[in-house]
């Protein structure tokens, strides 16, 4: 999700691979040594930048929710107050996400509950804010939307969105652009679908 062009760091690196062997092999079916393998490093040299396997899980989960919303936030600032836009400017974002970061969402789907209390509880707070941010601009485009429909609505389009994993491998779609293009013209169907 970051748009910065500089190399990632060592860290940066580490979590990517996490990401990718939890989601392929779940959690518990990595070790550190596979994980350092995979960044060049021996598995006890990750020591050096994570205490364990759990705080990885726990900065990829908690770290991605953080993004999500910051984004969303940032988009919001930037708006030219036109919601439409703004709406089709959070569901880029999104698509953005779900195209880049499908490992992330398998995580998320199959490796939440194994956070921390404290770090699950704070998942479910950003999740929360973020799904917040959608529904008051969609309630701006969709006035008669009442609310737990416009929830209930982004809730819907979330799930649509994050279903990127199972879309098959990236060469087997339509191309980036034409799968952010489709997933943009369902999701603001999905919209007006609700609203009508």
């Amino acid at each position: 999700m970051a748009t910065r062009t500089d190399a990632p760091t060592r860290r940066e690196q580490i979590l990517k691979e996490a990401a990718r062997l939890f989601a392929e092999r779940g959690f518990h079916g990595v070790g550190v040594d596979e994980i350092g393998a995979a960044v060049g490093i021996s598995g006890p040299g990750l020591y050096r930048h994570f205490p364990g396997k759990d705080a990885m899980l726990a900065e990829l989960l908690v770290g991605i929710s953080g993004q999500l919303l910051t984004g969303g936030k940032r988009r919001l600032a930037e708006s030219d107050g036109n919601p439409g836009a703004l709406l089709d400017s959070l569901i880029e974002g999104h698509i953005d996400f779900a195209l880049d970061d499908r490992p992330l969402i398998t995580l998320h789907d199959r490796e939440l509950d194994r956070l921390r209390d404290s770090d699950r509880k704070l998942v479910r707070q950003l999740q929360r804010q973020y799904v917040e941010l959608w529904v008051e601009v969609v309630r701006e485009v969709y006035p008669e939307l009442a609310e737990p429909a416009a929830r209930s609505a982004v809730h819907s389009v979330f799930g649509l969105l994050n279903s990127t994993p199972h879309l098959g491998r990236p060469g087997a779609l339509p191309g980036r652009a034409g799968t952010a293009e489709l997933l943009h013209r369902m999701a603001r169907g999905a919209f007006a679908a609700a609203a009508a």
